[in-house]
């Protein structure tokens, strides 16, 4: 079944073109802040590790408050 899709789009979403259009909805969807950082990589098909460098490979921030690392760091300390 040949492609309906341009040769020029194909060519930028690469060899697996489902597979970049998932991680690239996943992404906006978490910078946009209606994804956390674990549903997007989920939705994307990744682990937390992996779509982080997604997502620094493209320049885009970390959604990560200080509140949420001070939350973090009492959950740590409350470990020991």
């Amino acid at each position: 079944m040949e492609s309906t899709t341009p040769k020029a789009f194909r060519d930028f979403l690469g060899p697996e073109p489902e597979r970049e259009l998932i991680l690239l909805a996943a992404i906006e969807l978490y910078r946009e802040g209606k994804l956390s950082l674990g549903k997007a990589a989920q939705l994307a098909g990744l682990g937390v590790r992996e779509f982080l460098y997604e997502l620094k490979k493209r320049g885009i921030p970390i959604n990560y408050t200080r509140e949420e690392a001070e939350e973090d760091i009492r959950l740590i300390e409350g470990l020991e």
